[in-house]
């Protein structure tokens, strides 16, 4: 107990608030990925082969764009794109630096997850929205991500706890958060206790996430009985 005590009062407040960084990091980038990340995997569906509005070329280049996104390693993207990022955030460190290159990277991600949740939907249910005169947009809202809401919930789990592994990452760019505190407290002040408290802390909200969104993906999900 009076260990607990000491290591509280040495570095509570120090894990607190890399705790909050890293959930904010991760929240804003999260949000921001599937902003941006759905419209492009409905395009991607819908200019398939067997989409809506099929065109090779379009369907072709927005791959290329995707694949390409998704291969580049974080931690070079990190300082690849630091003079977009200084013109997107007005800089490249700390908080509001890491946001922008996590976005980036979680973009492609999230565009693929959306797209194969899209091409598991029942062509049947599809063809019935056509049969009743709905237009592209309605098929869009009310077929495709109506009927697959339950995949990209669990799928933005997945990309919340993907980027909060890169918000480690981010600490090359001072960004803080627990991974940054695990490194720079554990690893490089030899303070193992430190490291082992931050690793706990990871897994505990890791795990909590993706408890929350299997249970709302469950609620969600019109195929559950309740």
């Amino acid at each position: 107990m009076e260990w607990f005590s000491t290591f509280y009062e040495t570095y509570g407040d120090l894990l607190i608030k890399g705790t909050l960084d890293s959930l904010y990091m991760t929240s804003i980038s999260t949000l921001l990925a599937y902003v941006f990340g759905i419209p492009l995997g409905v395009l991607v569906v819908l200019t398939a082969q067997n989409g809506l509005h099929p065109n090779k070329a379009v369907n072709t280049i927005l791959g290329w764009i995707i694949n390409i996104g998704r291969s580049i390693p974080f931690i070079i993207l990190l300082f690849a794109i630091i003079p977009f990022t200084r013109l997107v955030a007005g800089t490249s460190l700390g908080v509001k630096g890491a946001i922008v290159p996590l976005v980036v990277t979680a973009v492609p991600f999230v565009a693929r997850m959306v797209e194969q949740s899209l091409a598991d939907i029942d062509a049947g249910l599809v063809e019935a929205g056509q049969s009743f005169g709905a237009n592209t947009w309605q098929i869009v809202y009310k077929v495709y991500l109506k009927e697959s809401l339950p995949s990209i919930i669990r799928g933005a789990a997945i990309t919340f706890i993907s980027l909060f592994g890169y918000v480690a990452m981010a600490g090359c760019v001072g960004a803080g958060g627990l991974g940054d505190i695990a490194i720079r407290y554990g690893y490089q002040r030899y303070k193992p206790d430190v490291m082992v408290v931050a690793v706990i802390l990871c897994v505990v909200l890791v795990q909590l996430v993706q408890t929350i969104g299997d249970f709302i993906a469950r609620k969600v999900d019109k195929r559950v009985v309740r």
